[in-house]
């Protein structure tokens, strides 16, 4: 149910990746309010704020974690920076909405949960691959309903564009963002615990690489893990910086899903020469084949669940071990990689 905007308010703070203006799209989608912005950069703060003429643009961080009006703080920081930033947000008495991954190591990883433990606040995170893209959702809902049986495999493919001149420097410093399968892999890894029901999973092989980008000799751009779930489901994903200029979209994601019953196929974001933008699914079972066409069908459950989560203190949208579980396998696949790659 969308509330009335009244009832939730949130603050937006350190705007550093786009992904920013997804999560409070979302979330003033299911009838909240955004009342606060605040950046360490001037104009990237005024040109969010000409976006969202309604909202007060603070002076500090501070301003914001002193804010006694909102429920929430949406963030999209440096990822090396999200966990303190997390701690601070929750110490406050607010919940924390940050961008994917909301951890570069598995050390701030584990002070992040004791900092939920320890204050009874929640932390969301925003893997958006399945939460805001419509194929993706439905395929959850079909799968959930018995579409294609037990889920035996899931496999993903995720090529993202790199538009170089437009990313900041901290984008290729392996220290700042914990590295390709930490960031990109991390959607990947939820999509899987979510498609698969897995409690738990092993990290088999991980591979990481910087095929075409020695001038940023810390970047990551390609990188490649599988795993196995706790119920025997089996994953595999590829994550790379190479969508070719002529696609219309930023990457080509999609992914395969093999169960006891049927198939899926997920083309999240374009169907190649015949429709961008596209949100599609492809269902084959005992009843047949049929192309499904989700975009702008689902509204997004995921940000209305979020919003009664942080007012009703429940956990429909999420579950905080979830959320975590996702980010640790992830940053597992990383630390695999970094090993036998050295």
């Amino acid at each position: 149910m969308k509330r009335a905007a009244s009832e939730f308010s949130f603050a937006a703070s350190h705007l550093d990746h786009p992904h920013i203006f997804g999560q409070c799209r979302g979330l003033e989608s299911a009838g909240g309010t955004l009342k606060y912005a605040y950046d360490r950069d001037p104009q990237r703060l005024d040109g969010f704020c000409k976006l969202h003429p309604g909202v007060t643009k603070l002076r500090s961080f501070e301003e914001v974690l002193a804010a006694d009006d909102v429920h929430l703080v949406a963030s999209a920081a440096v990822p090396s920076e999200r966990v303190e930033l997390g701690l601070q947000v929750m110490q406050s008495g607010k919940d924390y909405f940050t961008d994917k991954a909301p951890a570069t190591s598995l050390e701030q990883l584990e002070s992040l949960r004791r900092g939920v433990e320890e204050t009874g606040r929640k932390t969301f995170v925003y893997y958006a691959e399945r939460l805001h893209n419509d194929a993706a959702w439905r395929a959850g809902e079909l799968i959930e309903a018995g579409a294609v049986g037990r889920v035996l495999q899931v496999l993903n493919l995720a090529p993202h564009r790199l538009a170089k001149p437009t990313r900041p420097s901290w984008f290729f410093e392996k220290a700042c963002t914990g590295g390709i399968l930490t960031d990109l892999g991390s959607h990947q890894v939820e999509q899987f615990l979510s498609y698969a029901g897995c409690e738990s999973a092993s990290v088999n092989f991980a591979r990481v690489a910087n095929f075409g980008h020695p001038d940023s000799p810390n970047f990551e751009d390609f990188g490649e893990c599988s795993m196995t779930g706790d119920n025997g489901a089996s994953f595999y994903a590829r994550v790379d910086w190479y969508t070719p200029d002529g696609l219309p979209s930023w990457g080509d994601g999609r992914s395969f899903i093999v169960g006891t019953e049927g198939s899926l196929e997920i083309r999240k974001t374009l169907d190649p020469s015949r429709q961008s933008p596209a949100s599609l699914l492809f269902l084959t079972n005992s009843d047949g084949e049929e192309e499904i066409d989700c975009l702008g069908q689902t509204g997004f459950p995921f940000f209305e669940r979020l919003i009664t989560d942080v007012l009703e203190r429940s956990e429909t949208a999420m579950s905080q071990r979830h959320a975590f579980l996702a980010a640790e396998l992830s940053l597992r696949a990383q630390a695999l990689a970094d090993h036998v790659w050295d």
